[in-house]
């Protein structure tokens, strides 16, 4: 089985509560609406929390770049100190919510500045499902017969009317939320599991 990954020279920070959401207003969203700023909420929700520089070593990125943008997430309510961790020289950060949810008015703002937004945190969460999808292609024999056979990679097509498909949409995000309080999340086995949705029409030609 494929290791936890670690970052460089720290311990692991506690990550916020998966449930816990933080909803995206248009401030908000310009404020987010980002690639690093984007990868760097990513990174302290799902690795806990670290520094400037931690981070800048993990993306790729350098100290001042990644440590402007974690004050721009702070600005708009994303991050904030870790008190726990923050006893040192470095400010230490960790993020406020672990999920990020997008209210469907934001496609509908009359602002031009929001619906760009719109599109570069869209086209940003595609890009990261796409990575995610691609690193476990490249390493699925690492896991094993049991998981590989456990994985899913499927698709559908249907012939839905709008109402329909929020209809299916909402069943399906109250499937996930009775799987993520299922005791068999501390099971001797269990692991982190990447569950995607992509659900859009689509011109028959």
């Amino acid at each position: 089985m494929p290791e936890p990954e670690k970052r460089t020279g720290e311990t692991p920070g506690k990550r916020p509560a998966e449930h816990v959401v933080h909803p995206l207003d248009p401030r908000s969203l310009r404020g987010l609406a980002h690639p690093l700023r984007i990868q760097l909420l990513r990174a302290l929700r799902r690795h806990g929390s670290a520094t400037a520089s931690q981070l800048a070593e993990r993306l790729g990125e350098s100290s001042g770049a990644t440590s402007y943008h974690l004050r721009q997430l702070a600005a708009h309510g994303f991050v904030e100190d870790d008190p726990e961790r923050g006893k040192g020289r470095e400010r230490w950060w960790k993020a406020v919510a672990g999920g990020t949810a997008f209210d469907e008015s934001l496609y509908r703002n009359e602002d031009p500045e929001v619906r760009g937004a719109v599109d570069v945190y869209m086209h940003e969460i595609a890009n990261i499902h796409t990575q995610e999808l691609n690193t476990y292609l490249g390493t699925r024999e690492d896991w094993g017969q049991k998981w590989l056979g456990s994985a899913d990679m499927s698709d559908f097509t249907l012939r839905l009317p709008p109402a329909k498909l929020r209809e299916l949409g909402e069943k399906v995000h109250a499937l996930m939320e009775e799987y993520r309080t299922a005791p068999e999340q501390d099971a001797p086995d269990a692991e982190r599991v990447r569950v995607h949705l992509h659900a859009f029409p689509q011109r028959e030609d």
